[in-house]
């Protein structure tokens, strides 16, 4: 009898989501807020944006891995998305050929899909810059993409520089693309809105005329740059 392991399938169907609820209460957050709370990690290289500032995205991550300039495995993740799922492309940052333009942008909105992260190429910019469909990447290119060579879809995956499991919840808005492990949103969401209430707080305070941080000396003192005792 072969002794060689059976290879694990490309394609994994079924994986446990952040539920629609926590995606709901995290969609009202600024990705910078989660980022901060998760522990200042989990964010995507700044080269993924959105195409036009105004997109913002929330949901369960929905993973493909592909070679660069290849769309076949994208299209496989893209049928069997949920509605709500984010579809997180790792494109390996390739920005020679588009993954992805209006058409699959159309198929994914129809579907129900929340948005496209794409650590890759686009085209069709302008068309989608303009549309109300959530699609964050790497850059455009107008040059089509190869559709022959097999990756993995909902397999874990290193995309732009995190690494994202299936189900991980995904938060972009204009200032990038933060990814908070499932099993700890519920924690994450309530120090999110710790953060909200004290930003807001001091942001009063400076309005009303406190205009210096209080922990600035202290941590002025712990780097050295004062003397203890001394104030700035």
């Amino acid at each position: 009898m072969s002794t060689q392991a059976k290879a694990s399938p490309a394609i994994r169907r079924d994986f446990e989501r952040v539920s629609p609820e926590l995606v709901e209460r995290a969609s009202k957050f600024q990705a910078a807020i989660l980022a901060d709370v998760v522990g200042r990690r989990g964010t995507l290289n700044a080269r993924v944006q959105g195409l036009s500032p105004s997109m913002k995205v929330a949901g369960p991550a929905l993973t493909v891995e592909v070679r660069p300039g290849d769309n076949l495995m994208f299209h496989v993740g893209l049928a069997l998305a949920r509605p709500g799922d984010v579809i997180v492309v790792d494109g390996k940052g390739d920005q020679t050929a588009a993954l992805c333009g209006e058409i699959m942008a159309t198929q994914a909105q129809s579907s129900g899909v929340a948005g496209f992260v794409i650590d890759a190429a686009v085209r069709d910019s302008h068309e989608l810059a303009g549309g109300a469909f959530p699609v964050f990447s790497a850059g455009t290119n107008p040059c089509g993409p190869t559709k022959a060579i097999g990756g993995l879809v909902n397999w874990p995956a290193s995309v732009a520089g995190v690494a994202i499991n299936p189900g991980d919840l995904i938060v972009g808005d204009a200032d990038g693309v933060v990814v908070i492990p499932r099993e700890d949103v519920p924690a994450i969401l309530d120090l999110a809105q710790k953060k909200v209430d004290a930003e807001a707080k001091r942001i009063a305070a400076i309005k009303a005329g406190d205009l210096r941080p209080g922990w600035l000396d202290k941590e002025l003192r712990a780097a050295g740059v004062l003397a203890e005792g001394e104030s700035l």
